[in-house]
């Protein structure tokens, strides 16, 4: 009974993240999706603790009532501009939680395969599982466990990295050891060679061995990656999330595991690749690591940056007719989106056609905008992709940059030196007038120079972007 409930109610949840995926492509049905998301792994928890083996309710309920509270917790206090690494922080968790579920796999095989037939045929739960499995079956566990383990060390580290340097406290620059990606590679090599020790006997030595090479390559992977690609490190650290719960999954027999780890896998490798088309970058050069780096020195940028007033920029406004706005992480950062979206409608109302350009990797997550810009109720059919709206930009009166960098770069196209070279960007500085919201003349987080704030048609509104912006809101007439 319990395992017939089990396989239903896994079957419903599997369905409900599948809906709650689907729904996320479009913002009316976002909200909606979440609560599928919501349910369905409600869902699936109450499901494992009724199903077979299970038992320690005290100590489980404890470890949710705990878990729920910290997430609470965390949930309340992390702002909007601190999401990138909130996330990176929660993949390092599945990643060690596939670590420590893998050894514990490991520790009851052993314990299984010391026994003896009548002390297996009592056995219940996943003992009993792994006693009834013939020799093929437990050199194809042991295989599960070990790749679980080693993609969930590699995630650990990797994420714990992310965090490091998307919270500031990891230099942000491409950094390798002596010896870059050979190391890297005597790590996974060293890693294959005690699989095989592993499959013929079993050793823990060897499962640690391997954990401590994963942890290494995990590390090093990240730290070898500029911080301009953070957005694609926390999509592809999310795909590596997903196959580490996956394998778990089949370690454990866990079908839920398994379609879950799929379709965060796969989700993240799609949209890993969607990244890499978005910055020019080889997909196989992401899940190697080590990019982001120039490949000589960079062009120099020659001019002066030439500030402007906010009178200036309102009575340009006042004369433009058609306006983009095109957002980045500095706008994240002054939380100006709700002081950007009264602009828009303020504008708006003047009938002038106002719209926001997305770049597919602005702030340092997939989407970070696009939310951002919904919270504030920034009409969704104003805010467009590159792909989009990139053409236009000849045609446009003024371009508004609040925050960007390197998604507004014209050395990604001029300058074949430039850590961004051959990357998309919007190519705002096309428009008849750009003006560039910024805090002061640094070369940003990603540290690259931009020759867009010394062009002619380009003037710097120094300042904070929500003070900025809203002294520009009485002026708008």
């Amino acid at each position: 009974m319990a395992y017939g409930f089990t396989t239903a109610a896994y079957v419903v949840a599997a369905v409900l993240f599948i809906l709650s995926l689907g729904g996320l492509s479009g913002q009316e049905s976002a909200k909606r999706a979440v609560w599928y998301g919501i349910v369905g792994m409600a869902l699936a928890v109450l499901a494992t603790l009724y199903g077979p083996g299970f038992g320690l309710w005290w100590l489980s309920a404890l470890l949710i009532a705990g878990g729920g509270a910290i997430g609470w917790m965390v949930a309340q206090r992390v702002q909007m501009t601190e999401m990138p690494q909130l996330v990176a922080a929660m993949h390092s968790l599945v990643g060690l939680a596939a670590v420590f579920i893998g050894f514990n796999t490991h520790i009851e095989l052993v314990r299984v395969m010391g026994m003896d037939e009548a002390a297996r045929a009592a056995l219940d739960g996943f003992a009993a599982v792994i006693a009834h499995k013939t020799g093929v079956e437990v050199t194809i566990l042991r295989v599960e466990t070990f790749l679980g383990i080693f993609i969930g060390a590699v995630t650990f580290t990797g994420s714990v990295i992310a965090f490091g340097k998307l919270a500031g406290k990891v230099d942000g620059k491409a950094k390798k050891l002596p010896g870059g990606h050979l190391l890297n590679a005597s790590a996974a090599l060293i890693s294959l060679v005690l699989l095989v020790v592993y499959l013929q006997s079993g050793s823990t030595l060897a499962l640690i061995g391997m954990t401590l090479a994963a942890l290494f390559i995990g590390y090093h992977l990240i730290m070898g990656i500029g911080g301009a690609d953070m957005p694609v490190v926390v999509s592809m650290l999310n795909s590596y999330s997903g196959w580490a719960a996956a394998a778990i999954g089949f370690s454990l027999s866990n079908d839920l595991l398994i379609v879950v780890g799929a379709l965060v896998g796969s989700s993240g490798a799609i949209l890993s690749y969607i990244m890499c088309k978005a910055m020019n970058r080889s997909f196989i050069s992401v899940i190697l690591g080590g990019f982001g780096g120039s490949t000589g020195p960079a062009m120099e940028v020659t001019g002066e940056q030439i500030a402007i007033d906010a009178e200036g920029v309102a009575a340009a406004l006042n004369d433009a007719d058609s306006i983009i706005i095109i957002p980045g992480y500095g706008m994240a950062v002054a939380q100006a989106q709700q002081s950007v979206s009264e602009l828009t409608r303020k504008l708006r109302a003047k009938g002038k056609n106002v719209r926001f350009a997305i770049h597919p990797v602005a702030g340092r997550l997939p989407g970070h905008m696009n939310v951002l810009l919904a919270e504030a109720k920034v009409p969704y059919d104003i805010v467009l992709e590159m792909d989009e709206i990139n053409e236009d930009f000849p045609d446009t009166d003024v371009a508004i940059v609040i925050g960007s960098n390197d998604i507004v770069n014209p050395a990604a196209q001029e300058d074949p030196n430039s850590p961004i070279a051959g990357m998309p960007v919007l190519e705002c500085w096309k428009a008849k007038q750009v003006f560039v919201s910024k805090r002061g003349q640094g070369t940003g987080y990603s540290g690259i120079e931009n020759p867009l704030f010394y062009k002619e048609n380009t003037r710097m509104f120094y300042g904070d972007a929500k003070k900025s912006i809203d002294s520009l809101l009485p002026m708008i007439e």
